[in-house]
């Protein structure tokens, strides 16, 4: 992480460790945690083709998603969704979620919340388990 002379921060996505509980690489860059923020948080999520992240909602937050790269099935409660790069959804919260890499390149995808969830653990409700879980 770089700190600006007047006090900014500037966060490498090599700054911070991938969370793969949901599948796919999905990294926060600016959070409360990396850069104090007190009404949002903004990531990235890499996918490869076939890998998805299951399905959950956000009880707190609207979520903003932007296909930077490759192609994705956004399920958004139950309707399938196909999207580009350059294409961005808002996914309501309360709204089910999964995303899939359906296309045949690594996909990125820019994702921005708001408001916070009164605690981290109260974020996200999962509703899919994973692959070899449960």
């Amino acid at each position: 992480m770089t700190e600006t002379q007047g006090g900014l921060k500037i966060v490498h996505i090599d700054d911070v460790e991938p969370n793969r509980r949901r599948g796919g690489d999905l990294r926060v860059l600016l959070s409360p945690k990396t850069v104090g923020s007190t009404t949002g948080f903004m990531g990235v999520t890499l996918l490869k083709p076939g890998e998805f992240v299951a399905e959950h909602y956000h009880p707190y937050s609207d979520e903003f998603m932007f296909i930077a790269r490759g192609t994705i099935v956004a399920r958004l409660d139950g309707e399938d969704v196909k999207m580009l790069p350059d294409q961005s959804v808002m996914v309501p919260k309360g709204t089910r979620h999964r995303v899939e890499n359906t296309g045949t390149e690594d996909a990125l995808i820019v994702f921005h919340l708001c408001p916070l969830a009164p605690r981290p653990e109260l974020g996200h409700v999962d509703t899919e388990e994973r692959a070899g879980e449960g």
